[in-house]
């Protein structure tokens, strides 16, 4: 029943200032004082005022190891990173050739030293001019320390003869210095008949058959991004863990107008992996549900051309941890490194993302150690839930493969 003229969008948004006005009641409440140390930036609190939610930064006190982990115990391949994307798009597709670059190479060189980074991966590396411009300005600078990969050109998407033109630009990506191929969510959720307007176009659309079929023929593995956590597909209410993440982010939601389920994308995106054997395909996020890590356990059992990685998302991993280091055990030589690392200030309002020193030492404890009850983040409120994680330790031979040789296999790089 429609009940308001609100756009969606905005009646997310409104959810999100709802958020800010939440309180803690309680004795807990209560119980604060106005002499009570204050989160950093913060005014004592008033003895009997509601604390909102947003203000809410606990402390724990649990007394356990922590372990600083500066550098990785070997080399790691950082398999999913944005250092650009495209400068023009609409309604979450991109337009044109022209890219927005998130840093300069020689201020990332640096961290990635310090770190025991040996190489980053451009994940959004445009198309055409955009793509040679980004392989130029970052692998020209740096042979060996970056690589590139290209991505689908939507501009001509309504052109009867697109499924050839797109399949004849991954070769001329190929030719250009491309690795692979990204499919962003703009395939399956963003993407429409007329590029922005009608339906949407799904994942499994037969017209994307010969791109498909073209990274397989040319040894060009894609990186395939097509869904989000559950939660972004359910109501952004009480019930929802994501709340306080959905309504900073009100976009993100997936849930309601003409949103086909997770499952449906899924089973799409499945029927994609079948169709194409010869195609390898590295599927982003721990396989686009790390919350569900039997289903991701079934897809890499049906589909040997799949193989997954671990951006953003030691969030849901590190809160799992026994499961976590089954899964790795079982598929060591599967499973590759990677952070979705974007630059600063771009990468500001996703913590998870930033990239820095403090991003590759939460990853390297959660790998390499034991450690209990530790952010996800460097932030002060946990941006995608609020929960902490544990540590897997894993084993030096399993961690050797994570970090660098199954990427070395994957990019077909020299050991």
């Amino acid at each position: 029943m429609k009940v308001s003229p609100l756009s969606r969008r905005e009646w997310l948004a409104s959810l999100g200032a709802a958020s800010a006005g939440l309180a803690l009641g309680g004795r807990a409440a209560r119980a604060q004082t106005a002499q009570d140390a204050a989160p950093a930036g913060l005014a004592a609190h008033p003895a009997d005022a509601p604390l909102l939610l947003k203000d809410y930064q606990p402390k724990s006190m649990l007394h356990v190891p922590e372990t600083k982990v500066p550098r990785s115990r070997f080399p790691a391949i950082d398999i999913h990173t944005h250092l650009s994307w495209a400068k023009n798009g609409e309604g979450g597709v991109s337009r044109g050739e022209e890219m927005k670059f998130l840093a300069e190479p020689g201020d990332l060189i640096p961290v990635m030293d310090r770190k025991n980074v040996r190489m980053m991966v451009n994940l959004t590396g445009g198309t055409g001019a955009g793509l040679a411009e980004s392989i130029r300005k970052f692998e020209g600078a740096y042979p060996g320390r970056f690589a590139t990969l290209t991505e689908p050109s939507y501009g001509s998407f309504k052109d009867p003869r697109y499924p050839q033109i797109q399949a004849d630009a991954i070769q001329q990506a190929k030719k250009a210095g491309a690795r692979g191929l990204k499919i962003l969510k703009t395939l399956g959720l963003f993407l429409r008949e007329d590029v922005t307007t009608g339906p949407l176009v799904k994942i499994d659309d037969k017209r994307f058959d010969p791109m498909w079929d073209a990274c397989g023929s040319l040894g060009m593995p894609v990186w395939i991004h097509v869904s989000d956590p559950e939660a972004f597909f359910l109501p952004t209410d009480r019930f929802n863990e994501r709340y306080e993440e959905l309504s900073n982010h009100p976009d993100w939601s997936f849930h309601g107008r003409d949103y086909p389920s997770n499952a449906e994308i899924m089973a799409a995106r499945d029927r994609v992996f079948a169709r194409h054997p010869r195609t390898q395909f590295l599927v982003l996020h721990v396989g686009n549900d790390a919350e569900n890590l039997p289903f991701v356990s079934e897809t890499l059992d049906r589909f040997p051309n799949t193989a997954v990685e671990l951006g953003a998302r030691v969030g849901e991993l590190g809160r799992q941890p026994r499961q976590s280091r089954r899964f790795f055990d079982k598929y060591q030589d599967r499973i590759l490194f990677g952070t979705d690392a974007v630059p600063p200030p771009y990468g500001n309002e996703t913590p998870q993302q930033v990239f820095g020193d403090e991003l590759y030492e939460i990853y390297y404890r959660f790998l390499e150690t034991e450690d209990e009850y530790f952010d996800y983040a460097p932030a002060p409120v946990p941006p995608q839930g609020r929960w902490r994680i544990y540590g897997i330790g894993l084993p030096e031979p399993i961690l050797k493969k994570v970090y660098e040789d199954n990427a070395v296999r994957w990019l077909g790089l020299k050991s």
